[in-house]
């Protein structure tokens, strides 16, 4: 019995279907996946409103990245992805379920190590900068219930990222892959009415959990 496992896991291991990818430097990885992108979120007083807060919904969305490997090892990683969020009502605020909406694009590069290049399972780390745009924001009816008509405005921001993964071969070119970042992301919130202008500082600070496929050139 024992021989046999052994002669089954030696035929597997030189199927070509399953040979390891081994990835070497040149190479270019393209990863798509899904994400959930949930806000580990902290904000400060809307202006002029005592006692309240916003909060910031999750968002599942897909996920395209590039990664280019200048060695074995070292990795430089694109990653591409727009989501939609809600700030929601807290504290004083909590009267109003949804006060704004925004979508978020944070493109994102980060340079990685990989630790076995040459392996079938492949984990790797990285570190690096996100620059996130918020466009289209719009005022929840409820918000304007309140306050009238009302603009919202929220400041880019440039923050570190934070990356770990791992890439699983499932053909010589094709690999499964699982990968967690966390982005340090910041934002000054304008609610601009009749009346004046009230601002709010959020940390939205996201983690974001990917699981998609892979292929290398």
């Amino acid at each position: 019995m024992r021989a046999c496992l052994t002669t089954a896991l030696i035929a597997l291991s030189l199927t070509p279907g399953v040979a390891a990818a081994q990835t070497s430097a040149g190479d270019w990885l393209i990863r798509v996946r899904g994400i959930v992108v949930s806000p580990t979120e902290t904000s400060g007083e809307v202006s002029g409103i005592p006692g309240s807060r916003v909060g910031v919904t999750a968002s599942v969305m897909p996920e395209v990245d590039f990664t280019y490997m200048a060695t074995d090892h070292i990795g430089a990683e694109l990653i591409v992805a727009t989501t939609r969020h809600e700030a929601t009502g807290r504290g004083s605020l909590s009267a109003i379920d949804t006060v704004a909406s925004t979508w978020v694009l944070p493109p994102t590069l980060t340079l990685q190590y990989h630790l076995s290049p040459k392996s079938k399972i492949r984990p790797y780390v990285g570190a690096g900068v996100n620059y996130t745009l918020f466009y289209a924001e719009d005022a929840s009816d409820g918000l304007e219930a309140a306050l009238g008509s009302t603009k919202v405005r929220m400041s880019d921001s440039v923050g570190y990222a934070l990356q770990a993964g791992i890439d699983l071969d499932i053909g010589p070119r094709t690999f499964l892959n699982l990968d967690v970042k966390y982005l340090d992301i910041d934002t000054t919130a304008r609610l601009v009415t009749g009346v004046g202008t009230s601002r709010v500082r959020i940390s939205i600070d996201p983690v974001v959990i990917g699981a998609g496929i892979g292929m290398r050139f």
